[in-house]
């Protein structure tokens, strides 16, 4: 194997990123909001198995990121907006790339899991 000569990026805080935008909720919420701005109730239905508290915590997370952008219409009741801002938008690029990649080769990924559990006699997580 070659080593790649190229210098490594500044890794300083690059954790703390991914730990926010790589997290189970934030990248399905993400995909979501890719196609359009959504209330909190229909975020709900479109993200299988989120809880209400979870997805509030997600969004507030995301917003506080600048990712997520929280507009509040003035109406009775009042109608709270979430959408991806630009910062957002350049995420949802390559989330999709991932989430495509991620389907391309779930088989292949399964058939992994599933050999390596009989070697070893059980998954391990």
């Amino acid at each position: 194997m070659t080593a790649d000569p190229s210098p490594l990026p500044d890794c300083t805080g690059v954790g703390n990123v991914l730990s926010r935008v790589g997290d189970k909720w934030s990248v399905q919420i993400v995909v979501v909001l890719h196609r359009r701005g959504e209330r909190f109730n229909s975020l709900k239905r479109l993200v299988p198995g989120v809880s209400q508290q979870a997805l509030a915590s997600a969004l507030k997370a995301l917003e506080r990121d600048g990712l997520v952008q929280r507009t509040v219409h003035q109406t009775t009741p009042p109608q709270v907006e979430y959408a991806l801002t630009p910062l957002g938008r350049s995420l949802s690029g390559p989330i999709r790339e991932l989430a495509e990649w991620a389907i391309h080769n779930r088989a292949a990924i399964g058939a992994s899991r599933s050999e390596y559990d009989a070697r070893t006699k059980g998954p391990t997580g």
